[in-house]
């Protein structure tokens, strides 16, 4: 409106005074106004009608640009900011203005306020120059539109405004729309977007145009930082528009007849958006392009975040489906074979990140099940894109688990049905879906070797049901070789199916055409690596066996080291790869350089092949004199044993270095969970490169891996890598860590370990652990500890994948699973040990607990093994004394991640939080991780008291806590002994005697013995066992005949452990049973001697309680811890101690000690004999105790003894012997001992005394000089005194002799001896319990050792001899052919003179002994063949 105008209006109202303008009225109307502020309302109605009474309304809303009352405009409105105090006003005077004009022209007030808002959107969308490359307003423009919307809504409200007029103008002007208009008209409800496309007519013009301005909104939202949150969420309502139209429920995409046109548009945006970005990514993309930028940001929507629960879930599938089948059959134009050619180049590290993360987004909403069956459904109902559809099995195997076993399923589902009606569609999808998951590596799918070895390499195979199915088969194979690679070839015909002998020629007509395209291609089957990986990409060359070979030899030499034999792979090369073995292996092998001095293992390896005769004698001369060759022209400075390395290639571990630093970068950014995949995917790729492709990647062949604890060492090539993953993967843990806790880091730590675990790099993985954790543990730093105590977290996930591991000393020998691995790496021993064992556990602990917070319990414990729970509670317990107290209710609150963003330094604090957790707390309660007694007294034994982070007092009032305070209380379903002392006592032996039986209880040196004493850490514990055994000792009296039902606890330890050893003579079974009884009597002599004799019972007569200690002799100690008929000085001197102090507590005290010795001499006769044995040193003790304590003569038992002895020595002074004492075997038991401390002279000159004794002592005597004999083979280098040196077997010999020579002169029998029987009362049931089990077996030996000084004629006049001489043959026999006899030796001499006799006089009976004996000694003319002791 111009301003004359407003003045003439103003100058009409009379023509008095001065004229004044408009403003100037208006002014003061408003300074009288304000003199009366309650006229507010009053004033607006007046003005309203004022203008309404005077004003021309076309000048108003008309812009003079044209005809009258054709363009409306509301500019002048739009264009200036008006108060929001003046909003409603200003609506209200449009509302009325239209509603007079549209009167005025005869339309409806609402076309009119439609065409008029219309208008106004365009000029607008127009302001901007470039509006028709935008999809975007700018803020002027936001800000006016803002302005617009409100006067719409204000004609909306007051039924003045056509939605359907408004959608129609739109559209008459669609190009000069911007979409975020349209946006805003559809969020501030003015007309909805789904109204707004229906109103148009046509389709594909709706389709177009929503198709250009949304590839100009994409472009627009990476181009620009400005904006980003409204040009995202635009991008997201019209997604989830189209998705809701598009995708109903019941909605069926093929059909063409709708209740509207909108879910036809919705459907084809998607498309033509989704056919976009497949052909940028087809055309190739540069990474900083404009298309780029729109096709990730295009990608983005399909993220579940995206529709935000507005969608359903089936209209989700259905979308997510849909957009799958159409990536998977997008162009296609490549052919089968072009697939077998080229699918390894579709793997998911060399796939577009872009189109896995596609991949990846599909994949959430959709189960693995059914993206299988949809793959299937897919392939079978339409033309697909090869490298579309193996990319995504690519992605399939890598991101979900579970696929693996999923493809497996429908691999063989497809065999099956090719097979069954030979379908060569399925036999193709078969091959390629398992090539392309194969070539992703062993950590997320079989080897292709393995799989065709499984599926075809056995009589089940799927081609062994008819000749149809080899025909088919072979057929298929043959028609793949022009196009596959060498590497598939390879494997079939190293690895070729199973063919029936009938149908042999369909094999080798396979293998020969194979073997000719090989040819072509230049690649020889017969220069394939011994450890070559038939499952990778990589085809060999002509010029890599020379690489290969190098890498061969290491892999044998390391399997040599470990198992000490010629590789398998080795010796089958020898026979049927010989131009390989001959012209690679062999030279690589015997690399001339300076021999060691001592054999290193290389040295043994080739030894042994030439040993072997798998070194020709040419080459192996001609390697000889290369290395004295090199001996003679070596540096001064060289080291023995040193060849020079050649340089190696820094570029593949400088590129595993960049994508390690590529990983870290995107680790920042947790949200990226397809780029983090798609780097490690090429960090897996990497590091097969740097360790060289030719290794063997594939599935483990072994079920173990053997590591060395004490020894473990690497290539310093594969140091270098596995030092890198280590240290990546603890960086990416803390940088992840800092921007989320474990459970919302998503899976890339458990795929990061994946990597790791391939067939030659786990095991270089876990040799490294064994130095950082069991070498260099108390110098890691904190981020080290978080790093690879999550990393066994990770590792005990795959347990189920992995081998077990298999370590030597201290380790046990059994296999380990990954987490007992690490378990057994951690040590409590020392106080730098034990703080690297509670940093280790709280930090695996809390990882896990974090990590795995919303899964199922078993997946936890997994991952962590029983005995890391254990010991973090054992060094809680022993560190924190706070902690041994009862936890109250407020202890136990708290979230299981802080603990692992508590500052790492302060481990205690962190563990104390630990402990205190509920989470923590009910794992407790699982039986498998109840610290129980045994547990405890495990890890308390190896404990070191001198390098202890607890001073003894300390130490000794936690083990005071422990025992009394903890577990002794304790029920015995938790652990405890259920108050009962015996049992803890119990259990404190038997875990006692098994620590000090295993590896971790003995340094490994030279030095160290199998002996208590040689145990380290045990000292304390050992005190607790022996006052606690005191405490048992002086508590309640059992009432009568408890005790002897049940005997003294220790011996039920020893008697249950015995009977779990094996039986048998083998020195292995016989040294573990030492063992072990050495252990008990160790254990015997520390408790006091009371065990060993029990309290006299209160009956009459009083007789202590022996049996459980003659039981034990009888049955184990005579036969392992005896010298040749006694017991040893130790337990001999402790039994006599016992019995002195029973009889200090006996009413009598004579009388219990001569019921004792009265009963031993029938129970237990070895203990007379050895009191006997070591009489000096025990009489002056004994009669010393038995007067101080008892003030009497000693008892008539213990007399007797002493008689026996002064009548040995009687016997050997130059006086008349005395009679032999009562009773007589005693004497002679005496006599014997005496008799082997003397010299040979004064032995024949005495023996003449034996012609005057009583015949009864002659035949004891006899019986122990045999004994004697054997002592003197079986331990001839063993003192039995400390004074006398051993008896040799040449004198043992004479004195037997001699005394029977004493015996055939007075007639006295004594073939008895070598017939003797438990059951004879008189001499078997006595003499079998003096001499041990293997003495009384090698009496045969004894018999024909004596067969020079039999007399023939004595002989002959005995009946039984016959009978016991056949008897002793066929025992002697035997005891030759079981090879129980090594420790046995007499001269050669006296073999050939036995050897002689036995011809003469037993030959005739047994032909077959009779040319054995001939052949023996005939060889025994070769002195050669006494280089180790024979029986013969």
């Amino acid at each position: 409106m111009s301003d004359s105008r407003v003045q003439g209006a103003a100058s009409g109202r009379g023509s008095g005074g001065r004229r004044r303008a408009w403003s100037e009225l208006l002014a003061g109307r408003v300074r009288r106004q304000e003199r009366s502020p309650g006229r507010g309302q009053e004033l607006q109605e007046s003005a309203v009608l004022l203008l309404r009474s005077h004003l021309d309304w076309s000048h108003l809303l008309l812009e003079v640009e044209g005809p009258p009352h054709k363009k409306l405009c509301l500019g002048s409105w739009i264009d200036h900011d008006v108060p929001e105090a003046c909003t409603h006003l200003s609506s209200s005077l449009i509302g009325s203005a239209l509603r007079d004009h549209a009167s005025l022209l005869g339309v409806p007030v609402a076309v009119l306020s439609s065409q008029m808002v219309a208008s106004s959107i365009v000029r607008i969308c127009e302001a901007e120059a470039e509006h028709a490359h935008r999809a975007l307003l700018d803020s002027v423009q936001r800000k006016k539109l803002s302005s617009l919307i409100e006067i719409a809504q204000y004609l909306l409200a007051h039924s003045m405004f056509s939605r359907l007029s408004f959608c129609q103008e739109l559209w008459k002007v669609q190009n000069s729309l911007l979409l975020e208009a349209l946006w805003h008209l559809h969020v501030q409800n003015i007309v909805s977007l789904q109204e707004l496309l229906e109103s148009h007519a046509d389709l594909q013009a709706t389709v177009a145009w929503l198709f250009r301005n949304l590839r100009l909104l994409c472009e627009q939202i990476e181009a620009s930082c400005q904006h980003t949150d409204i040009a995202r969420a635009m991008l997201s309502d019209f997604v989830q528009m189209f998705v809701s139209n598009g995708f109903q429920k019941n909605s069926d995409l093929r059909r063409n007849v709708q209740p509207g046109q909108m879910p036809q548009v919705a459907v084809a945006v998607l498309e033509r958006m989704l056919i976009l970005a497949l052909e940028a990514l087809g055309a190739g993309l540069q990474e900083e392009s404009p298309t780029h930028k729109a096709v990730s940001c295009w990608f983005s929507v399909f993220s579940i975040h995206t529709f935000c629960r507005t969608i359903s879930t089936d209209s989700l599938k259905k979308f997510f489906s849909h957009t799958l089948t159409q990536i998977l059959t997008y162009k296609p134009v490549l052919r089968v074979s072009d697939a077998v050619q080229m699918q390894r180049e579709w793997s998911f590290a060399r796939t577009h990140p872009l189109l896995t993360s596609v991949y990846r987004r599909l994949f959430v909403i959709v189960s693995p099940e059914e993206l299988i069956s949809h793959l299937q459904e897919v392939l079978e109902t339409h033309e697909v894109n090869w490298q579309h559809v193996l990319s995504c099995v690519s992605t399939l195997v890598i991101c979900l688990p579970e696929a693996q076993q999923l493809v497996n399923d429908w691999v063989a589902r497809l065999l099956a049905r090719a097979f069954e009606s030979c379908d060569l569609d399925s036999m193709v999808t078969a091959f390629l879906v398992v090539r392309q998951a194969a070539l992703e590596g062993p950590s997320v799918f079989l080897s292709y070797a393995d799989w065709f070895q499984a599926s075809f390499g056995s009589a089940k195979g799927y081609h062994g049901c008819s000749k149809k199915a080899l025909v088919f088969l072979f057929k298929f194979l043959s028609d793949l070789v022009p196009f596959e690679a060498p590497r598939y070839m390879q494997v079939h015909i190293l690895h070729p199916p199973l063919v029936p002998s009938k149908y042999r020629s369909l094999l080798t007509d396979y293998i020969t055409l194979a073997k000719t395209r090989l040819a072509d291609l230049k690649v020889s089957i017969e220069n394939l690596g011994l450890y070559e990986d038939l499952s990778s990409a990589r085809d060999v060359t002509e010029s890599q066996p020379h690489s290969q070979a190098p890498q061969d030899v290491e892999k044998a030499l390391l399997v040599f080291e470990h198992t000490g034999k010629i590789p398998v792979a080795v010796l089958e090369a020898s026979i049927f790869r010989r131009p390989y073995y001959l012209s690679h292996f062999l030279p690589a092998l015997l690399t001339p350089r300076v021999l060691p001095r001592v054999p290193d293992t290389r040295v043994a390896f080739i030894e042994s092949l030439k040993r072997a005769d798998k070194i020709p004698p040419s080459l192996y001369s001609t390697y000889r004199q290369a290395c004295s060759a090199a001996e003679r022209e070596k540096p001064e400075d060289a080291a023995p044993g040193m060849k020079v390395e050649p340089g190696h290639v820094e570029e593949p571990l400088e590129l595993l270095t960049i994508a390690l630093g590529e990983l870290r970068a995107a680790m920042t950014d947790p949200v990226q969970y397809d780029v983090l995949s798609a780097q490690i995917a090429v960090i897996s790729e990497r590091v097969g490169s740097v360790l060289g492709l030719s290794e063997d990647r594939g599935s483990f062949e072994a079920s173990k891996i053997q590591l060395s604890v004490l020894a473990p060492e690497l290539e310093q090539q594969e140091q270098k890598v596995v030092d890198l993953l280590l240290t990546s993967f603890c960086q990416n843990l803390m940088a992840a860590s800092s921007f989320a806790p474990p459970d919302r880091q998503g899976p890339w730590a458990s795929r990061f370990v994946m990597t790791m675990c391939e067939r030659t790099l786990l095991p270089a993985v876990l040799t490294r652990l064994c130095q950082l954790l069991h070498r260099q543990g108390p110098s890691l730093s904190a981020s080290h500890v978080l790093g690879l105590a999550a990393l066994a977290v990770h590792l005990g996930e795959s347990r189920s994948a992995l081998p077990e591991v298999h370590m030597g000393p201290p380790a046990p020998a059994r296999g380990l699973s990954i987490p007992e691995f690490f378990n057994s790496l951690l040590t409590c021993g020392t106080a730098e040990s034990s703080l690297l064992c509670l940093k280790f556990c709280t930090a695996a602990i809390s990882y896990s607990l974090c990590k795995f917070s919303s899964q199922s319990r078993d997946v936890l414990y997994s991952c962590l093994s029983p005995g890391l729970i254990k010991k973090f509670q054992f060094m809680v317990f022993r560190l924190f004394s706070e902690a041994r107290d009862p936890l109250s209710q407020e202890d136990t609150a708290g979230h299981p991640s802080k603990p692992w963003c508590l500052p790492s330094a302060d481990w205690q604090q962190v563990a104390l939080y630990l402990w205190k957790q509920r989470t923590f707390q009910e794992l407790l309660k699982e039986e498998q991780f109840h610290l129980t007694y045994r547990n405890w007294l495990q890890l308390e034994l190896e404990i070191q008291p001198e390098v202890d982070s607890l001073s003894d007092t300390e130490r000794r009032d936690f083990h005071q806590w422990a025992i009394h305070e903890h577990f002794l209380p304790k029920p015995a379903a938790a652990g405890g002994c259920d108050g009962d002392l015996e049992t803890a006592c119990t259990v404190l032996v038997d875990v006692l005697m098994d620590f000090c039986q295993s590896s971790r209880s003995y340094d490994h040196s030279e030095s160290s013995d199998l002996v208590l004493g040689g145990c380290t850490g045990n000292r304390d514990i050992f005190s607790r066992l022996q006052e606690m055994a005191v405490d048992l000792e002086q508590g309640p009296v059992a009432p009568y005949g408890h005790s002897s039902s049940r005997g003294h606890f220790l011996f039920g330890v020893f008697r249950r452990r015995l009977r779990a050893l094996a039986s048998g003579w083998d020195v292995a079974t016989h040294l573990r049973r030492q063992r072990e009884l050495l252990m008990c009597k160790r254990i015997l002599l520390s408790l006091p001697p009371s065990v060993l004799v029990g309290s006299p019972q209160g009956e009459q007569p009083a007789t202590p309680d022996c049996d459980e200690f003659f039981h034990l002799v009888n049955s184990e100690l005579r036969n392992f811890c005896s010298h040749g008929g006694a017991l040893t000085h130790d337990i001999t001197v402790h039994f006599f101690r016992g019995l002195l102090n029973a009889c200090s507590r006996s009413r009598d005290p004579s009388l219990t000690a001569n019921l004792t010795l009265t009963t031993c001499q029938t129970e237990c006769p070895i203990i007379l004999t050895s009191a006997l044995l070591w009489w000096p040193r025990l009489e002056p003790e004994l009669h010393c105790r038995w007067k101080k304590c008892l003030q009497g003569p000693l008892p008539r038992e213990l007399q007797r003894l002493r008689e026996a002895q002064q009548f040995a020595r009687s016997f050997l002074s130059p006086n008349t012997a005395s009679p032999a004492p009562d009773p007589v075997w005693v004497s002679a038991a005496a006599l014997h001992f005496a008799i082997q401390q003397v010299g040979k002279e004064s032995v024949e000159r005495e023996l003449e005394k034996l012609d005057c004794q009583q015949e009864e002592l002659l035949v004891f005597l006899f019986f122990f000089s045999l004994i004697g004999l054997l002592s003197s083979h079986l331990t001839p280098h063993v003192c039995q005194t400390s004074s006398a040196k051993a008896v040799n077997s040449l004198k043992a010999l004479d004195i037997c002799g001699k005394i029977l020579g004493f015996l055939e002169k007075r007639k006295i029998s004594w073939l008895v001896l070598f017939q003797l029987r438990e059951t004879d009362a008189s001499l078997g049931h006595i003499l079998l319990r003096l001499a041990p089990d293997q003495y009384i077996r090698l009496l045969p030996f004894a018999f024909y050792s004596l067969l020079s000084y039999f007399d023939k004629d004595a002989l002959l006049r005995e009946d039984a001899f016959l009978h016991v001489a056949v008897d002793m043959y066929l025992k002697l026999i035997c005891l030759f052919v079981d090879g129980d006899t090594s420790a046995v030796s007499i001269p050669a001499s006296g073999i050939q003179e036995l050897q002689g006799q036995l011809l003469a006089t037993g030959g005739d009976c047994d032909p077959e002994v009779i040319t054995a004996l001939l052949s023996r000694q005939q060889a025994m003319s070769d002195t050669d063949l006494y280089q180790e002791p024979h029986l013969f």
